[in-house]
């Protein structure tokens, strides 16, 4: 075990620590490494390369491989492209932990100075050692965590608790590393570096804190839906093509263009796409998200674990209720507590004194002749002064047991400052008069009140279906009281996080810890909760970082926002409302394009085997496969900006629903496909050629027909597409057309075929609608 750092002292006096010797630093250097946290950022290289490692890019590749092999360069560069894209959009939307370990590097020390052999000297922080001697004085960064051994300190540690008031700290107080000193000067003795640290033991739950978004596992469940579903039809095509004895020449194109009609190409990039939108709207409603997925996670969120203070509350201490004593009224007691207040100063107490003291003036003068401001160790503030008859006066203003060692006790003052405490008030006692006579004058209670907002934006929230839960680390009675007032009437947590806690047995957690917050998130999310979590210092980053959406108040620290996936720049709970309903918007649009691209991956794969039996060959090429995909896969990105309902309740992916609603819609639009095919076919006599271009156009013109049945989940015509959905169906229809008609990468097809197709197209949705209402009804699609 290493040595104790050398002291010096007479007597049963203070020992005053010396610090270490510079070999004793160095061998403790080495063995417990550099006051530093590890770099765990992942290489940007590396994570441009994770974006082509992902189910739908392996698809994506799959194609491009096959299209190489054929000879088929520009079909292989257009999917290469397509694939970039997809990779660059998710590359720049990267997850914001790296962000977030890089600003709670930036908020600790370059340097301290530090006593070693009986020398003060400078040197770099990450040389610090556990026993190293430091010196705090104003203006410097703690660098590591600390126990002061002497001296004074005002430090400010909002950066790390979010807590805006500074605190005195004197000998034997802890404190932690980034904390700024605001006044005077101490010696201290470290007591943990680097990773050890408060600091460092939060930076790394942040580096681990993760949840999988909805978003993530909604890509993943689809991609796999639609691999097993096709990948099974692709198979049994493959078979009965070399059945037929059909040539390798003819049967790997069949497969590629089966693999390429599989692969919802756009749905990363739309998912993208919509909450990058979402994030839009919300930031012009004061909501700032970091990150994109904290807007489609809105819509699923049922639990809100709100602050109190800043959120529920004004932030703000203000003055009660004032209960004078000794014949005074409310005026002068006010006046008397106000003589013994800071003006202009950082106290809150003094400044909420001093406001209410302004509101209620008094007639008489009193002159200021000395102010003594709070001291910790006698735990009051004082004042000289004279009044209106020029007698010199003494005011104390301070705690109640610490004024009733000043002045005797007047009747009834015990019990009333008991009443108020119990109401969850800070309760302080007044004495006045002259300097070897005072009496207590009376009682001022001072809180931070429930912004007039919150009982309304609490209803809201419980009407949207999230339940709100106060969580703070104030005392039980105090979070009730404004609990109550906001419309929270559960019961108070017992103390400590039990692993199995559910949301619905408390409303109110009390005295919690920053640390804390991070175990109620995952014991939520165990019971499969999606919670949002509100914080502001840098401990609350791990809760912000591993709840589904983090919420970072308008007073957060830096390191907070980083963290969160969502940052508040106005107070209160109005902008949690607004990105619930905007998440539920770009959930539903989100929602839309993704049935509607199962809807098409379905019938693309079904039409090819229905056409291979009807003809005997692969009725579509890679390169009109292409086409399709890029008409309609990127041209029905536009959904992403069209009018739909928000749900009343939270979202949910209810992916074996989707898949069902879109077999079936797929169904019908295979029945639609297959009847124009066979009219071309047997009625029409049409050679393979012709066929194959009026099988792109039957795909493109019913794709249509069941995105206008996907986006309206009632009757087709109950809601006006967006603006942009309809310009992108036009000219969607338009390609489709112009390519047929012109024969463009395709045999010419007579423009009178092209628009009887598109009338029947029209009859379709009218028809599959009729079906489709009370379908997305029973698989409760809303």
């Amino acid at each position: 075990m290493s040595a104790a750092p050398a002291t010096v002292g007479a007597g049963a006096g203070p020992k005053i620590a010396v610090g270490l010797t510079a070999t004793e630093a160095q061998t403790r250097l080495k063995n417990s490494g550099p006051n530093s946290m590890p770099d765990t950022a992942m290489h940007p290289l590396r994570m441009a390369f994770a974006k082509f490692w992902a189910p739908v890019p392996w698809m994506l590749e799959a194609a491009i491989i096959l299209e190489l092999i054929l000879g088929k360069y520009v079909e292989a560069a257009i999917i290469a492209l397509l694939l970039i894209f997809n990779a660059l959009l998710g590359f720049f939307q990267e997850s914001r932990a790296q962000a977030t370990l890089a600003a709670l590097k930036s908020r600790l020390a370059l340097s301290a100075s530090v006593q070693r052999d009986n020398v003060w000297k400078t040197v770099p922080a990450a040389d610090l050692v556990q026993g190293d001697v430091v010196k705090l004085s104003l203006g410097a960064v703690v660098a590591a965590d600390v126990r002061i051994s002497t001296g004074e300190v005002l430090l400010d540690q909002s950066m790390l608790t979010g807590e805006s008031v500074p605190i005195e700290a004197g000998a034997g107080v802890q404190t932690f590393a980034g904390a700024l000193v605001r006044r005077g000067e101490a010696t201290a003795e470290v007591t943990a570096t680097g990773a050890r640290t408060k600091f460092g033991r939060t930076a790394e739950l942040v580096r681990t804190a993760h949840v999988e978004s909805s978003q993530q596992k909604a890509v993943f469940h689809v991609v796999r839906n639609l691999a097993a579903c096709n990948g099974v039809i692709i198979l049994l095509m493959v078979g009965y093509a070399y059945f037929l004895k059909m040539p390798v020449v003819e049967i790997i194109p069949l497969a590629l263009t089966a693999i390429l009609a599989s692969i919802p190409v756009a749905l990363p990039a739309t998912f993208t796409l919509a909450s990058a939108l979402g994030a839009r709207a919300l930031a012009k409603l004061g909501v700032l998200p970091t990150r994109l997925s904290a807007v489609d996670e809105a819509a699923s969120m049922d639990v809100l674990c709100a602050d109190k203070t800043g959120t529920l509350t004004q932030n703000e201490l203000t003055v009660m209720s004032a209960h004078p004593v000794s014949g005074l009224d409310e005026a002068h007691l006010l006046a008397l507590a106000a003589m013994a207040s800071s003006e202009g100063g950082q106290d809150p107490v003094d400044a909420a004194i001093r406001a209410a003291a302004a509101a209620k003036k008094i007639p008489e003068t009193m002159h200021l002749t000395r102010f003594t401001p709070f001291d910790p160790a006698t735990k009051r503030s004082e004042a000289l002064f004279t009044d209106a008859k020029g007698a010199p006066q003494r005011v104390a203003k301070g705690a109640f047991s610490v004024i009733v060692g000043l002045a005797p006790v007047e009747a009834g003052a015990d019990s009333a400052a008991n009443d108020l405490e119990g109401k969850g008030y800070r309760v302080l006692a007044v004495a006045a008069g002259s300097a070897n006579a005072m009496k207590m004058v009376g009682l001022i209670a001072l809180s931070d009140p429930a912004r007039a907002d919150s009982p309304g934006l609490v209803t809201a929230l419980l009407a949207l279906g999230v339940r709100t839960i106060m969580v703070t680390g104030d005392a039980p009675a105090t979070a009730a009281i404004v609990a109550h007032t906001v419309g929270l009437h559960g019961p108070v947590s017992p103390p400590g996080i039990g692993a199995d806690v559910r949301p619905e047995q408390f409303s109110i957690y009390a005295g919690v810890l920053p640390e804390d917050k991070y175990k109620l998130v995952k014991a939520f999310q165990k019971s499969n909760h999606t919670v949002g979590m509100c914080g502001d210092g840098a401990n609350d980053a791990p809760a912000l970082r591993q709840a589904q959406i983090g919420i970072a108040v308008s007073t957060a620290t830096d390191v907070a926002k980083s963290a969160a996936g969502m940052v508040l720049t106005k107070p209160g709970l109005e902008g949690i409302v607004a990105a619930v309903n905007e998440g539920r918007v770009t959930f539903q649009r989100i929602l839309t394009y993704t049935l509607n691209s199962m809807t098409k991956k379905i019938v693309q794969v079904l039409f090819l085997g229905v056409a291979l039996i009807m003809t005997g060959h692969a009725i579509l090429t890679p390169m009109l496969m292409v086409i399709i995909m890029i008409t309609g896969d990127f041209l029905g990105m536009s959904l992403t900006t069209d009018r739909v309902r928000a749900s009343p309740s939270p979202n949910a992916w209810k992916i074996r629903s989707l898949t069902v609603a879109g077999a079936m819609m797929g169904i019908g639009e295979l029945l639609f496909c297959t009847a124009i095919l066979a009219y071309g076919k047997y009625a029409m006599h049409m050679d393979l050629n012709t066929l194959r271009t009026l099988a792109f156009v039957t795909i493109v013109f019913g794709n249509q027909a069941t995105t206008y049945n996907n986006r309206e989940r009632r009757r087709l015509w109950s809601s006006r597409p967006s603006n942009w959905v309809l310009a992108s169906s036009g000219v969607d229809i338009l390609i489709a057309a112009t390519l047929s008609v012109m024969g463009i990468a395709m045999s010419p097809l007579p423009l009178l075929m092209v628009l009887g197709t598109l009338a029947g197209a029209a009859v379709f949705a009218v028809v599959i609608d009729f079906v489709k209402v009370p379908t997305f009804r029973r698989l409760a699609i809303t």
